[in-house]
Order: structure tokens, then C-alpha cells, then sequence
């Protein structure tokens, strides 16, 4: 055990007041080498941790499973869920909670050790993760924070000083994953398939009192609780869409009750721009492709709001009724969601009925002429015509006196619309290209600046810097063609 005053561990596990059905307790599986790659300091401070400390060889056992913190009660949690549509009991295959650490602004975070090692639910997998996908969440995830994106982050990666064996021997590693929670729609429909009324209530009630403690009041706050749930994907997955963003594995069990992106497998950001893009090697029929994200995502709320039915009336035909009027305001949450986050994309600051067509007349000329998505936004903010390829085609030239004239039926100014541009168009991505670099630079050649470098030009996406612009451009298409791999 180590001393809580030493290290600012200030750990505690409320998620085992659940009934025993949601976890397994259990100790990590020692590693024999273990070294850090990465620790992220601004996060550790923010959590109240002593960086001294938890990068020192006692604090790298502790990032690594071999040491547990002080008075710390590490489970696996149990979970199911629906995996391209097909339910399946799942659970922590290769990660462990190590507790919740306490910060000194009295906030509650899940610390987990993903990679950590065999769990009962690996299902006869190994439990170990490979260096390479654990990076690839470290720098996504850190991305998507700094895109003011609700998601998990990394605080931590360490190598564990052995082989893991999948199609070809790969150096094995361990992230450290920070969230506001681990609990999922699949938690909620394990408890509905495999267990009791009770346990359904007791899971329900301690979300309710993790993440929103305000629907208490509410008349029926397992229904509040449902549509605080809708609210915060209906904005999620609107940011998604927003920035190009395609998750790539929506199964029921990577959907956070608290609203947060998790689980980076195999995701990435779109270049060219096309509504089918799909990038995972397992979505063969793009059911997880860019535009299908939000439907996917009323598919998965629906399954949520299944899962509780019990709670939301006094008969099931009532229940039924209820959950379907909530779940059918997700779509229009969405779109409001995602027509504010366009204008503001185009420098418009009111609504008007024709704003719509002008939106989807954009899109349908990028995805005609092939153009980038994220690049043809900041061609757009700063006048750069020369950098879109449509700039010379007449319906694109319509297009942008159409849009021009919208912006002076506003009362405010051209620099107002500049500025109201650059804060919503980031100026940088991290572009698969440059992703790729840093994994192969990193796993290949133990060299790390490569990733260092990306992950330092992506903390602030909307400064607009001569330094990112070397990230932004688009050296090879990385569309169709593009595959990532779960892995994670």
C-alpha cells in the first residue's frame, strides 16, 4: 500500500455500494518491466496529484497495477450490450477501476487501468492492450478535450516490459484513463437481462445521485434521469458531427450515461468529406459511418430507455408511452444542437428559415468536389478561396454570394462574424496522417517527439497558428482507403 500524503491519491470506490452483480473484485496482474511513455501533468494537477510522485518508480507501479493506492477496492464492472445490434453480456475484459479519486474542488473522478490484465469477463482473452492503440486513445482523447468535446482523457501510458501476442507479437502497455464515470447504457442492460427489479433501482438511484443530483426533485426522476441522458448525446454527438469526428464502434456499451465521449478504438477524423466515410475494419456495412452517428445514437438511447421501463410508469403501456415521447425529442435536441454549431461555423449569429438550404447546399458541394471538411471551414473564415478546389465552380461562387448576403442581414460586424469563425472552426485536427506518424515513430522506433510534438500543436485548436498550419494541410487522401483497427 502506499501512503495517501505521499502521493495525493485521495481514492475512494462508491461503486462498491452497488449490489455485488455490477463488479468483480480483484487485483491487477503484476507486470515485469514497467516504464512510463507518457504522463499528463495538467490533468494530474487538476486531479490534485503530486507529479513527482506518480512518476517516480513508486508512482509508475501504481500506473502499472503492480502497487495499489492506499485503502483501494479495485473491481472490474459488469456490463452488456448490444454490439452492431446484437446483444451480448460483456463486462471489463482487460480494464480495472482502481477507485475514485476525490479532488481538492470536492470532485469525483473514475481512475481505470485499461490493459490492467485478465478479468472474469475477458472471455478468454489475455486482458493485456497493445502500445499502439493505447496511444492512439491518449492522443484522441486529449484532442477531443481540447475541442471543448466532452470525453475521457488519458493520464497515463507506461509500456509493461512485455510481449503480447495478437496476429504478430506487439509491445504490451497499460493506459490510466480518467472519467467522470464507467457507467454505460450496457450497464443499465445488464441490470435489466441479469438481474433484479432492485438492482435495476439501486443502479439507477446511484447514477442519479453521481451525475444528476438536481432531477431528484423531479416527479419521476428515473424519467428525468432519462431525459438529462437524451439532452447530453443530443449535444454530444451534434460536437461530433461538428468537427468530422467518426467514434466508429457506437455499440450500446461505449455509450456514457454522463454524456462523455469513451472508448477510442477505431476512430478518427474525417478529411475528405463524405457521409458514408467509414474507417473501422469491422464496420463492413457502415453501420457506424459519419452519418448514421445520430441515429445510432436514438437507436442506443432507445435501448437505455428499454432498460428502465420499469421505472417509468406504473404500468408497461404507460412506460412505453413515456420513453417513446422522450426518446422522440432526441432528434429535434440534435438538429437544434447541430444547425447552432453550423451557423456559428458560417459566422451567423441568428435563425432564419433559409439557413438549412444554405447548410446542406454547402455540404453537398464538398462531398461533390471531394473537398476537406475541416479545411474548407477555415478557407471559408479567412477568405482563402485559392485553397478550396470548388472556388472556381460556378455553383460554389452562387453558393458564396447566397452565403454573403445572409451575413449582411445581421446587425453584427464583419469582424465579429471573423472572429465568432475562428472560434468555431478549429484551425488543426489530429489528421490520421499525422496520427499514424506518431504511432509508428513511437511503437516502431521508441521515439516519441513525433507524438509530443502533434499533442502540443492540438492544446489550443482555435489559435490559428503559423506552427499548426503545417498540421492542417492535407498531404494524401486518407478516406475510403483508410482502415483503423479496434484493438483497444
Amino acid at each position: 500500500m502506499t501512503n495517501r500524503n505521499q502521493s495525493n491519491l485521495n481514492l475512494e470506490n462508491t461503486y462498491t455500494t452497488l449490489p455485488e452483480i455490477f463488479y468483480q473484485k480483484l487485483n491487477p496482474n503484476p507486470v515485469p518491466a514497467p516504464k512510463l511513455v507518457i504522463y499528463n501533468k495538467t490533468l494530474g494537477d487538476s486531479l490534485g496529484l503530486d507529479s513527482s510522485y506518480m512518476t517516480s518508480e513508486e508512482g509508475i507501479q501504481i500506473l502499472a497495477g503492480n502497487k495499489m493506492p492506499w485503502d483501494t477496492v479495485p473491481v472490474a464492472q459488469a456490463y452488456a450490450g448490444h454490439q452492431f445490434g446484437h446483444f451480448t453480456m460483456l463486462g471489463d475484459g482487460r480494464a480495472l477501476l482502481i477507485g475514485e479519486q476525490i479532488t481538492p474542488e470536492n470532485e469525483r473522478y473514475d481512475v481505470q487501468l485499461k490493459g490492467a490484465g485478465e478479468t472474469p469477463y475477458s472471455r478468454g482473452g489475455d486482458g493485456r492492450a497493445a502500445l499502439g492503440p493505447m496511444l492512439r486513445e491518449y492522443i484522441i482523447s486529449e484532442a477531443m478535450y481540447h475541442l471543448s468535446i466532452p470525453t475521457t482523457r488519458g493520464l497515463a501510458v507506461i509500456t509493461t516490459g512485455e510481449e503480447i501476442e495478437r496476429e504478430t507479437e506487439l509491445e504490451g502497455a497499460i493506459l490510466t484513463r480518467i472519467a467522470d464515470s464507467h457507467i454505460r447504457v450496457g450497464t443499465f442492460q445488464f441490470a435489466a437481462k441479469y438481474g433484479e427489479l432492485n438492482d435495476l433501482i439501486a443502479l439507477a438511484d446511484y447514477t442519479i445521485d453521481r451525475h444528476y443530483p438536481y432531477v431528484r426533485s423531479h416527479s419521476n426522476p428515473y424519467l428525468a434521469l432519462l431525459e438529462e441522458v437524451i439532452k447530453r448525446q443530443a449535444a454530444l454527438i451534434a460536437q461530433w458531427q461538428l468537427v468530422g469526428f467518426i467514434h466508429g464502434v457506437m455499440n450500446t456499451d461505449n455509450m456514457a450515461i454522463s454524456g462523455e465521449t469513451i472508448d477510442y478504438g477505431p476512430c478518427a477524423f474525417m478529411d475528405t468529406y463524405h457521409q458514408e466515410t467509414v474507417f473501422s475494419s469491422i464496420d463492413v456495412n457502415g453501420r457506424y459511418a459519419y452519418r448514421n452517428q445520430p441515429s445510432i445514437a436514438a437507436w442506443n438511447l432507445a435501448r437505455f430507455a428499454e432498460a428502465i421501463l420499469p421505472l417509468l410508469g406504473s404500468s408497461k403501456e404507460a412506460a412505453v408511452q413515456t420513453a417513446q415521447t422522450a426518446i422522440s425529442q432526441f432528434g429535434e435536441q440534435y438538429e437544434r444542437n447541430w444547425y447552432a454549431g453550423m451557423r456559428a461555423k458560417l459566422g451567423i449569429f441568428n435563425e432564419e428559415e433559409g439557413d438549412a438550404s444554405l447548410i446542406e447546399k454547402l455540404l453537398s458541394m464538398m462531398q461533390y468536389y471531394h473537398a476537406d471538411y475541416t479545411n474548407t471551414f477555415l478557407s471559408l473564415t479567412f477568405n482563402h478561396n485559392e485553397n478550396m478546389p470548388m472556388a472556381a465552380a460556378p455553383d460554389f461562387q452562387n453558393w458564396q454570394a447566397e452565403w454573403k448576403e445572409r451575413l449582411k442581414r445581421q446587425d453584427e460586424s464583419q469582424a465579429a462574424v471573423k472572429e465568432l469563425m475562428q472560434n468555431s472552426n478549429p484551425a488543426l485536427i489530429p489528421r490520421n496522417q499525422w496520427v499514424e506518424k506518431a504511432l509508428e515513430a513511437a511503437v516502431q522506433q521508441q521515439d516519441y517527439t513525433v507524438m509530443e510534438k502533434l499533442l502540443h500543436v492540438l492544446k489550443n485548436p482555435y489559435a490559428h497558428s503559423a506552427e499548426q498550419a503545417a498540421y492542417a494541410k492535407q498531404e494524401f487522401d486518407t478516406g475510403q482507403s483508410f482502415q483503423t483497427y479496434c484493438g483497444t
